[in-house]
Formats: C-alpha cells, structure tokens, sequence
C-alpha cells in the first residue's frame, strides 16, 4: 500500500497519474498547502523540504519497514522500479526517460512556476520577470515539441514517467501565456495523454479534493513568504 499526501498542483498529479495507470493500491492524505497542513511536524518527517507530494510505501520490495519518499521526480523513479512498470528496461530506453523526467524537474517544472508567479500572484508586475519566464517556459515548449516531431508517440517511445512528469505542467499552459497551436507536435502528444483512462481518472479526483484556487489572498504569505527560518 502506498500512502499518498498529496494536492491538486502540477507536481501531485504526477503521482496520481502513476497510481492510477499502474492500479497500485493507495491511501490519499490530502495536505492543503494553501492553509498551511505542509508545515504539520507529522508531515515534515515525510517530507523535510515542507512540499508535496509525498509517499510512504508500507510494504516496500525488501521487507523491510516502511519507505518514505518526497520529491515527485523521485517517487515516480521509485514507483517505476518498484512496479516495473512505465520505464523502459533497456539501459538506452531508461536513460532517454530519465533525462526528460530530470528535463521536467531542473527545467519545465521550476520555469513554468516562476512563470505562474510573476504572471498571476506578484504582488506589483515586473515586466522584467515576466518577459524573462514566459519566454523561458515557450523555450522549453519548443525543446518538447521538436523531440516529439519525429513521430514518437510518447516522450521515451512508450508512455513512461517522463510523460507523467510532463504533462501536469503542460495542462496551464493557457496560464503561462503559451498557445499550444504554435507547438503542433506537443500538442498532439498533450491530447494523447489527456485521453487516457488513467489521466482522466486522476484529474477527477483532484476534482473531487479541491476546486478552490490553491493561492488567493490569505494563503499568499504561507506558500510565499518562506526562508531559512520555516525550517527551523
């Protein structure tokens, strides 16, 4: 069994995605970061870095006690080793999934979320900043778009992780100032995705959690007025 704590941003459904499309077994524990449930001394165990996702594995593959796990690039790694399931198991196939997983968590991910930022929530607008990311995010569009214009269906050939990492990030898009007619190879991967049974499942759970905004005016402070002392 695997206990999921979870919200409905980009990064949690990447881990719903997995579940769901693998059929492991799971707990979901919702942890509202716009009221602060990420801070719970609980939860910091699991999750020191004080962000979702993350998951414990009660029945890890060794026998062994149980296995937490935050960051969401490594929970899919060790979803997918532990599933053999949706990573490919010859060395040249894995390796193309790891650098677009890696490519999502150093690049798409932290790009398309300074973008989110400057774009939607600062409190005055920078033109600076925002030129400077929604550029950046159309950049990393551009970079997707050309690897799957050679007709592969899915990022690493078959659906994968790297998929799963993906496309959470790509659903704003209309948010992050990008207009997915521009990129027609991404596009056709996006609706891919988006029609399988799988994804449509867990994007109506996150429905049936949270369809408040997760950031408004009384949780700005909490999600963005951390530094070194949140972690004390």
């Amino acid at each position: 069994m695997i206990d999921l704590y979870y919200w409905t941003t980009p990064n949690g459904h990447k881990i719903t995605l997995f579940l769901e499309e693998a059929g492991t077994p799971y707990r979901l524990h919702p942890v509202n970061i716009g009221k602060g449930e990420q801070f719970a001394p609980a939860f910091l165990q699991i999750a020191p870095n004080n962000r979702i996702p993350a998951i414990v594995d009660t029945a890890p593959s060794d026998g062994g006690e149980p296995i937490s796990i935050f960051e969401s690039g490594a929970i899919l790694l060790y979803l997918a080793d532990k599933t053999h399931s949706f990573i490919p198991h010859d060395v040249r196939g894995r390796n193309v999934a790891l650098q677009w997983l890696f490519w999502q968590m150093g690049g798409l991910g932290p790009m398309a979320g300074q973008n989110h930022h400057f774009v939607q929530y600062a409190p005055e607008r920078i033109p600076y900043a925002t030129e400077r990311y929604v550029k950046e995010t159309s950049r990393l569009y551009g970079v997707l778009n050309k690897h799957l214009g050679d007709g592969r269906p899915y990022i690493a050939g078959d659906y994968s992780i790297a998929d799963m990492a993906c496309y959470p990030w790509i659903v704003p898009h209309a948010r992050q100032q990008q207009d997915l007619a521009s990129f027609p190879h991404l596009a056709t991967w996006f609706e891919r995705v988006a029609a399988r049974a799988a994804t449509q499942r867990a994007y109506a759970l996150a429905q049936s959690i949270n369809t408040a905004p997760t950031v408004d005016a009384a949780s700005q402070s909490i999600l963005f007025g951390q530094d070194a002392r949140t972690v004390r």
